[in-house]
């Protein structure tokens, strides 16, 4: 049978996406050059506003691939929230750049909200509402803090600054994904 081969557009937006994935990662929207990425994608600028409008396209275009990657690894299980955490954990960890673009999104497109994004966490908030009117998650935090208190749970080990990283640093990687799964339990009240 032969293989599949995506169209020639999906080919080069996938390897733009590539590069611009290890650019913005080290150096942010305002470091990150086009003609850089462009070149390590064996492309050209052009393409890059072709295919995105321009580098501000491109990064958001890249943080909505990576977070709906991310979070399509681990899917929200309000049933065992403590260990979708868990779950999420182990993904923050295979996937270190995806914190790393959010935080630059958050420190320099702060008013940016990605309609994508906004949509699956509108989506998640209500799932989160509908399990707490169902009495399987408790009713003490709102919805959307519910989820966002675990999702930054999820995230604990892999967003510490380097000053509190080496008071933890003799913390095992399995006990790392426990603590997180422990906290969203002592969080939940189980």
């Amino acid at each position: 049978m032969p293989r599949f081969t995506p169209p020639a557009a999906d080919a080069m937006r996938a390897t733009l996406l590539a590069a611009a994935r290890d650019e913005f990662v080290a150096n942010g929207l305002a470091g990150a050059r086009v003609e850089r990425l462009a070149a390590a994608a064996g492309s050209n600028k052009a393409q890059v506003f072709h295919y995105f409008g321009g580098k501000d396209g491109l990064f958001d275009a890249l943080l909505v691939h990576e977070l709906t990657s991310a979070l399509d690894a681990a899917p929200l299980d309000t049933a065992d929230l403590a260990g979708w955490a868990g779950r999420l954990h182990d993904v923050a960890v295979e996937r270190p750049w995806v914190q790393r673009l959010a935080a630059w999104h958050r420190l320099e497109r702060p008013d940016v909200a990605l309609g994508a994004l906004v949509e699956r966490h509108v989506d998640a908030v209500a799932e989160v509402e509908r399990a707490q009117r169902a009495g399987v998650l408790p009713r003490r935090f709102r919805p959307a803090v519910l989820l966002g208190l675990v999702v930054h749970l999820a995230g604990f080990w892999t967003a510490l600054p380097a000053e509190a990283a080496g008071p933890v640093a003799a913390v095992t990687a399995p006990r790392r994904r426990q603590v997180v799964v422990d906290a969203v339990g002592a969080l939940l009240g189980d």
